[in-house]
């Protein structure tokens, strides 16, 4: 009896199926095991997680590692994913800055314009000179409030800024109500005597006049060039709750802009297109170019550096030169980036129009055939490539129950989507396409300004609520779910994340309306997207209703609602699709390692 293992290297999880063949060719499947991908797809340190795959599968049949005859590995392209932005403008105001940092408490409503003066200063004063006071938290809200009342006849005080987080209190102490902004925690940074404008929003609505341009230019007096400078400014305090904007008269006016630049695609035809164009126009001149043989950009572009900055990352860990490094397809999706405002005083950043790329990487040499080989060196082992993935996966969903050829298939996992028809006379066709799970991972994280990779993943494996009372939250789709032991008073007020056994709080203070709709619309964009691009191009004439069936697989398949958005765009097209089961009890999960045992059988090279 001879003991095979197939080996699935993924993006994000390396999957292993153990069967046995014996003497008289009958072949039983033995077990499985996943583990998370070490290193970039197809480079040496996954070796290490194959390694930890294969004795986690091996001992569930209580065997030692040796005991195998031969490891067959899929052949495998990494898909790296970045972004371009559409156009970055740093804008750099010389000493001119802004506070808009959203502090939950502010106090009064409505907005002024002022001179800054610190509280210490007021003595030096002038009359008929409008002020706006700023306070840091060496004074009490007593003494702060004490002073506003002192001088409220002397001095014509408009608002107030605050380090400590005691607007409330000022207010409640004031003979004469003004807006208060507080929890400003470099209020040292605010330069006193220069002009500045605030704006405190009623409770449950957000600021109107300082996220406006216009507005801003209004109360500070800007002519058209100033206006068009603030303008990063104003799109950062769109829907804070009060804000400050300061204005400096000599202020020093610089753009640095890094144009987004072309890509450039080598295919059947030589074509060309600037990333301003957005994601639709550049996935259709794609298209249009035929196969493709490699893809770049302009140089010094925001493009240019994104696609060097890939080429550059897979040399590095395949160990060959740049030039050996191709591109041979990407996915390009429009998303919103944050870029840091220059001269900002607490980091604000504005939302600019990005394009999210995922691109697929091969080189010059078969990085699968290096893994192979320190394999067989360090495990004593034979090991070979066998099989491309999409083929495998076919094989592999086959054993799904209620299947029947022609049958297509969709493996979506961490970094690409590949299709496969399987004709009943055995041709098969298949694609291999950048973009899956880390893509939307990386479009999650960068839409919503996560600091964290690891919550941008969560956010899109787990369902959400909002703790609304310590024994109910809200569900995302509207439903109440009741508890009867309390939930931990630290997830009170918060949106949270529904893991299988526990509870994610969501550290940043994002509406779960916004959340969800950046989850789904990432999802969208990605998966429901390259699907049919890739059923498209593996369905006999291109045509998606000459597709019977669709089976998903690979990780992403097993997402709470991915496959719900495929079925539904499928629809269109008379598909019927639905998530495989492999072998009956895997799920979507183990399809190319199943696959790469089933296409053993009957191979007489090998052994």
């Amino acid at each position: 009896m001879k003991l095979i293992a197939g080996v699935d290297i993924g993006n994000s999880t390396t999957e292993v199926c153990i069967g046995s063949v014996g003497e008289d060719g009958s072949f039983r499947f033995l077990s499985s095991a996943s583990r998370i991908t070490t290193g970039t797809k197809g480079t040496l340190p996954n070796v290490h997680g194959i390694k930890a795959a294969l004795e986690e599968a091996m001992s569930a049949i209580g065997m030692p590692l040796e005991k195998l005859d031969l490891v067959r590995l899929n052949e495998a392209a990494p898909v790296i994913g970045d972004t371009a932005m559409e156009t970055i403008t740093e804008t750099i105001i010389t000493e001119s800055s802004m506070i808009g940092h959203n502090p939950s408490t502010p106090a009064g409503a409505g907005e002024a314009v002022g001179r800054l003066l610190f509280i210490e200063n007021m003595d030096r004063g002038m009359q008929n000179t409008p002020y706006i006071l700023v306070a840091s938290s060496q004074f009490s809200y007593e003494e702060v409030a004490a002073k506003l009342n002192q001088y409220e006849e002397r001095l014509d005080i408009r608002g107030l800024i605050l380090q400590a987080d005691e607007a409330v209190l000022v207010e409640n102490r004031l003979n004469k109500k003004i807006p208060i902004v507080d929890e400003v925690r470099h209020i040292d940074k605010v330069p006193e005597e220069k002009l500045a404008a605030i704006e405190v929003a009623l409770p449950g609505t957000s600021i109107r006049m300082l996220s406006n341009p216009y507005g801003i230019a209004t109360l500070l007096g800007l002519d058209a060039d100033e206006t068009r400078a603030v303008t990063p400014i104003a799109k950062s305090l769109i829907g804070k709750r009060s804000a400050v904007v300061i204005r400096t008269p000599n202020g020093n006016i610089k753009e640095n802009i890094l144009p987004a630049g072309e890509i450039v695609f080598h295919g059947q035809q030589e074509l060309s297109i600037n990333i301003d164009r957005g994601a639709d126009e550049i996935m259709d001149r794609l298209a249009e170019a035929g196969e493709i043989r490699d893809i770049d950009g302009q140089p010094n572009t925001n493009v240019g550096n994104m696609l060097t900055r890939i080429r550059t990352s897979m040399a590095d860990v395949a160990e060959s030169e740049n030039h050996d490094v191709r591109i041979t397809d990407i996915l390009a999706v429009d998303t919103l980036a944050p870029v840091e405002i220059s001269g900002a005083l607490a980091g604000e950043t504005c939302m600019e129009k990005a394009v999210g790329i995922a691109a697929m990487v091969k080189t010059a040499h078969l990085p699968m055939q290096k893994i192979a080989e320190r394999l067989e060196q360090e495990l004593h082992i034979r090991a070979v490539v066998a099989g491309v993935e999409a083929v495998m996966a076919s094989l592999g969903a086959m054993t799904t129950p209620g299947t029947k050829l022609p049958l297509a298939i969709l493996d979506m996992g961490g970094g690409s989507t590949d299709a496969a028809v399987l004709e009943p006379d055995g041709r098969v066709r298949t694609t291999h396409q950048a973009g899956a799970g880390e893509l939307v991972t990386m479009l999650i994280q960068t839409e919503l300004g996560l600091k964290s990779r690891t919550t941008a993943e969560q956010i899109k494996k787990y369902p959400m609520g909002k703790v609304e009372s310590l024994f109910h939250l809200r569900l995302e789709n509207g439903a109440m779910q009741f508890f009867e032991e309390s939930i931990d008073p630290r997830y009170y007020g918060h949106v949270v994340l529904l893991a299988p056994d526990e509870m994610l709080r969501i550290e940043e203070d994002i509406p779960m309306e916004r959340i969800l709709e950046v989850r789904r619309d990432a999802k969208r964009k990605v998966f429901v997207r390259n699907a049919i691009r890739a059923l498209r191009q593996v369905a006999p004439e291109h045509d998606l209703r000459s597709i019977p069936n669709v089976v998903l697989v690979g990780g992403s398949a097993e997402d709470f609602e991915i496959p719900e958005m495929l079925m539904q765009a499928l629809s269109e097209y008379r598909i019927v699709c639905g998530r495989g089961n492999i072998r009956g009890t895997e799920g979507p999960r183990n399809a190319v390692a199943t696959g790469l045992l089933l296409s053993y059988i009957g191979s007489t090279q090998e052994g």
